[in-house]
């Protein structure tokens, strides 16, 4: 028996009433090779969650046609609206997390 455990264990996490799961992350990866690493940021704004993924990408400033294609992606993959922001490459940190819950549980 865990006291005072709350939550999952892993790293899946219910965004709108749906279920997103690390290997949903992953399979987006391997529809767009040229990413680096990804991270998918559930937040919550007024009340409301909101997905963003973080995605490395080779060059910032010119990525504006990869994030409309990665947004695609995320969306197909997921079946949820969720917003790319292009980072650049090395980052985001090494960890392991593939989806970080930035929520405020009360």
């Amino acid at each position: 028996r865990i006291k005072g455990w709350m939550g999952r264990a892993d790293q899946t996490t219910k965004v709108k009433g749906m279920f997103v799961h690390p290997a949903q992350v992953a399979e987006v990866g391997r529809r767009h090779p040229e990413l680096g690493r990804l991270r998918l940021v559930v937040m919550a704004r007024d009340g409301l969650d909101e997905m963003v993924l973080r995605a490395e990408v080779p060059a910032v400033d010119d990525a504006a046609g990869l994030v409309s294609a990665v947004g695609e992606t995320l969306r197909a993959v997921t079946k949820l609206r969720g917003r790319v922001e292009a980072v650049s490459l090395g980052s985001l940190p090494n960890d392991g997390k593939v989806i970080e819950d930035a929520r405020i549980h009360g």
